[in-house]
């Protein structure tokens, strides 16, 4: 069976996101299109479904490093904030929006809360992550011989 750690992180958050759209509990907060996801970007998202692409790296996240909270996510979908003349530093990114697809992703069934430790995925977010490499597994594998021995 193809799990998370097989397939490409890229192609696996595509394709987890349009999973997402089916699960009514995962919507975009009507805060969404004009919060930033950090103070190191100047504006906030284009593309359309950029909450559901989010919300499925986030799963990804829990999935690969649980349990884990929200300052981890803070940190890991941070970056670099532009200070002028001074050199750059790192500066975490939207705690908000970490916290609100958590939550998301908690009433949907997908994570659930350990306490004083952070949220770990359920077996219906393993199920729901390894469908998805399975199914991004077969168009990655003519890309990427190797992958052909799974």
């Amino acid at each position: 069976m193809t799990t998370v750690y097989d397939v490409p992180a890229t192609k696996l958050i595509d394709e987890a996101a349009r999973r997402l759209l089916e699960i009514k509990e995962v919507q975009a907060p009507e805060w969404s299109e004009f919060a930033k996801t950090g103070v190191h970007v100047e504006k906030p998202p284009v593309q359309e479904d950029w909450w559901q692409t989010r919300v499925a790296a986030v799963l990804r996240k829990v999935y690969m490093d649980g349990p884990v909270g929200t300052e981890t996510l803070r940190a890991h979908f941070g970056g670099f904030r532009d200070r002028g003349n001074r050199p750059n530093k790192a500066a975490k990114g939207s705690g908000s929006i970490a916290r609100e697809a958590l939550q998301q992703l908690e009433a949907a069934g997908l994570v659930q809360t350990v306490q004083a430790k952070g949220r770990i995925v359920t077996a219906k977010g393993r199920g729901l992550m390894d469908n998805a490499a399975h199914a991004v597994r077969a168009g990655v594998q003519k890309d990427i011989p190797a992958l052909a021995k799974y």
